[in-house]
């Protein structure tokens, strides 16, 4: 059996299941986060005044905080009284981190657990070795009610990747690559599992990336085999006991790809879908007017040593906004001691609090019609990030800081052979 397979037969109490086979199960640990407000007046709605495994629970603030409009903090506050009427202890108000972040540090993404969350990127947890997916809000609702739900098992893709990448080429390129090739729609509710030498070489930082990104080729989710960094990451951090899934060695894909990563070149995704994909010499030069280094994609502290490696010494191109949004106040904290924000900070950029704000179009960046963003988020769709009549690139941490530099799309490989002479 596939990765898949296993773990939802596993969580079935069955000794096997079929690609298609519909299964019951209950989840090791349900996710949601500003959306709870919404979540849970439809749990209200049906009639049931306790939520069933209040401890299985993890809600995170992180979309709009601190809370932009009077809206927004009604929400935050309706879901501060629901967590402590229902005993919810798992809660982690605004300022802790985005949740894809925020489950990993605080140990609940770990290997062989079964992870559904009301926000499509709980994929990301598939880089603990993890079936994670997202649902649907009254989904969840229901969760909050029995503590069961059906889901259908999964057919898989394998994703070899070979060779290794080469600094500065980063997981975002090799994960933007991948969906230029597969499409959108190309994965769409496939298990993906990633695997070859270039991911088992990779950091969990980078892995996440990809986990996180696999939903953008329409994956329901995207494991990476659990290693000794893995457990390493875990030690003393893990909020339960786990015990990794695995693949069998003769387990049957749909489909097996093969990518070599040694020969990648920076890859950007152009407006206004995740796959349109180039080689950055298609669109170097384009002007930019905003560059946005974070998200729970690319805001964690390899991404911002790599920017800060580029940006030192430099200043960000006059009439360009830079923002940097750390993943987590874990990162944010890390990233002042070793002295990552004061280059931010002395190059112009605008440092902001953990959390989502702008990659959603929230607050704290949004886009005025005509203005060009480049961003390390995961998501380019027209009006995503304020304006429908702004555009929105997606590339790399290095790609993203280069270009901030000199005001339009640059290749990042001449900014870090600069940066190393």
């Amino acid at each position: 059996m596939t990765f898949a397979q296993k773990i939802l037969a596993e969580k079935a109490g069955l000794d096997h299941v079929e690609v298609g086979q519909i299964v019951e199960i209950e989840p090791d640990y349900c996710l949601s986060h500003d959306n709870t407000a919404a979540i849970a007046k439809t749990f209200t709605k049906i009639g049931v005044e306790r939520v069933k495994h209040p401890e299985r629970f993890v809600i995170v603030l992180d979309h709009t905080v601190p809370a932009s409009t009077e809206k927004y903090a009604l929400g935050h506050k309706e879901i501060r009284e629901f967590v402590q009427q229902q005993g919810i202890l798992n809660f982690y108000n605004a300022g802790v981190g985005i949740c894809h972040q925020v489950l990993p540090e605080k140990g609940f993404a770990l290997p062989g657990k079964l992870i559904l969350g009301s926000d499509s990127h709980t994929t990301t947890y598939g880089a603990f070795g993890a079936f994670s997916a997202g649902i649907g809000r009254s989904e969840m609702a229901v969760l909050y009610a029995t503590g069961k739900i059906w889901l259908k098992t999964p057919s898989s893709f394998k994703i070899v990747v070979n060779g290794s990448l080469q600094e500065p080429i980063t997981s975002k390129d090799l994960i933007l690559k991948i969906i230029g090739e597969i499409g959108a729609d190309g994965a769409l509710y496939r298990s993906v599992e990633f695997t070859g030498e270039a991911i088992e070489r990779m950091s969990l930082s980078s892995r996440m990336v990809l986990s996180n990104m696999a939903v953008e080729m329409g994956a329901k989710n995207g494991y990476i085999a659990p290693d000794e960094k893995t457990l390493s990451f875990l030690d003393g951090r893990a909020a339960a006991d786990y015990t990794p899934v695995y693949p069998d060695m003769d387990a049957e894909y749909e489909k097996i790809l093969e990518f070599d990563a040694s020969f990648l070149t920076p890859q950007v995704a152009c407006p206004h879908t995740v796959d349109n994909v180039v080689s950055i010499g298609e669109v170097e030069g384009s002007k930019i007017d905003q560059a946005l280094l974070g998200t729970c994609t690319n805001g964690r502290l390899e991404d911002l040593r790599l920017a800060a490696k580029i940006l030192e010494g430099k200043m960000v191109a006059r009439g360009v906004r830079m923002l940097v949004l750390p993943a987590s106040q874990e990162v944010l904290l890390q990233a002042l001691s070793e002295g990552l924000i004061k280059t931010f900070v002395k190059a112009g950029a605008l440092v902001l609090s953990p959390g989502c704000g702008p990659c959603l179009g929230a607050h704290q960046g949004v886009l005025a019609p005509g203005e060009v963003c480049l961003s390390t988020a995961n998501r380019n769709f027209k009006g995503r990030m304020g304006s429908r009549d702004a555009e929105i690139y997606l590339a790399s941490p290095a790609t993203v800081a280069a270009s901030a530099i000199t005001g339009a799309i640059t290749d990042p490989r001449n900014a870090f052979e600069e940066g190393e002479t």
